[in-house]
């Protein structure tokens, strides 16, 4: 129970820390529109004063009359205040906009006109074709998708603070692309996720063990030496699939329809089939006083095919995140074992 209390809190500072980052980028815009109203008046000012010193060096060289330089000076004057006074309406639209949606109107726009290109696994991600008519109703985007955090196996017949893995240095990471499909017509309240993921599962065992094959068994054993280090990794390539939850804003121009979740709480539940792509275990010890590093490349009789299930709770890119493999990590195990991952998930 104290282990399970112990990464709950860890969930929550995450996500905590995470809006409280937000807001204060948030502030931190309007602070930065402020300052950059005080540079536009001091800027002007500089022009003007360049423009005035032009022109009296021009009367001084007898190129222009006294009322002449008068005339000029004026139509200067004039033109730098205007341009102070248009820029600086321009920012406080800015700031407003900002103070009432939330979040810079033109990030939207540029979101909406720059499209980022991003190669991953062969994919391009909003790659950018200026000849490309835009959809006026895009029912489908793609977002590359981070997570990270604790990993351990359940064990049956185990409780969790009992496992033969440590929580805190065993890890898993995951990244993938998805793409994002409305399912209703008229509402973006439901969405559907598929992609493509690359999972990577570690394990570090308690004590001073390690694993060994022993007749089609994966069993821990104690080393022959002092470990300063045991480490068991699975990777997995899947395919993901989940149906997610939550409101959206809805945008409306003459030029197309938009539903943004940014700033927005989301709920996803799922799951993922793939395929075990590598297994690894890292051993590093000192043995007759020479530093020893080995990298032990087998499958451990770990599962080829692996399917789970996933599921993830969040506000704007960062949520929750849980995956708990329904086939075994050892297949034909007397005891079977299954690995669940808790972290915190960034959809980009």
């Amino acid at each position: 129970m104290k282990t399970v209390i112990l990464i709950a809190m860890w969930m929550a500072m995450a996500l905590c820390t995470h809006l409280f980052a937000q807001d204060t980028i948030h502030n931190s815009k309007i602070v930065q529109l402020k300052k950059t109203k005080e540079e536009i008046v001091v800027s002007e000012k500089n022009k003007l004063k360049k423009e005035v010193e032009k022109i009296n060096q021009q009367l001084i060289d007898g190129e222009i009359t006294k009322e002449k330089a008068i005339m000029l000076k004026e139509a200067a004057a004039n033109k730098r205040a205007l341009n102070i006074e248009n820029q600086l309406t321009i920012i406080d639209n800015k700031i407003a906009l900002l103070i009432r949606n939330g979040e810079a109107y033109e990030e939207v726009e540029e979101r909406n006109k720059i499209e980022k290109e991003i190669e991953i696994f062969g994919f391009k991600i909003n790659g950018n074709n200026s000849n490309k008519k835009e959809v006026y109703d895009r029912r489908t985007n793609e977002s590359f998708v981070i997570a990270f955090g604790l990993n351990n196996v359940l064990t049956e017949g185990t409780s969790l603070e009992d496992s033969d893995y440590r929580i805190g240095g065993s890890r898993f990471f995951e990244m993938g692309i998805v793409w994002k499909t409305r399912i209703f017509e008229k509402s973006n309240f439901a969405r559907v996720l598929y992609g493509i993921s690359y999972q990577s599962n570690g394990l570090k065992p308690t004590g001073n063990r390690y694993l060994v094959d022993k007749e089609g068994q994966t069993v821990l054993e104690e080393f022959r030496v002092g470990l300063d280090k045991s480490k068991f990794r699975v990777d997995h390539l899947v395919v993901p699939l989940y149906l997610e939850f939550g409101p959206s804003k809805f945008i409306e121009t003459p030029e197309k329809i938009r539903y943004r979740i940014h700033k927005k709480f989301r709920i996803g539940v799922g799951g993922y089939a793939g395929l075990n792509i590598s297994t690894r275990q890292k051993l590093k010890y000192i043995e007759e006083g020479e530093k020893v590093k080995e990298k032990i490349k087998m499958d451990y009789n770990t599962s080829n095919f692996v399917y789970g299930l996933g599921g993830y709770l969040g506000f704007g890119d960062m949520s929750l995140y849980a995956k708990y493999d329904m086939s075994p990590l050892f297949k034909n195990a007397v005891v079977k074992q299954n690995n669940i991952s808790l972290g915190v998930r960034f959809d980009l």
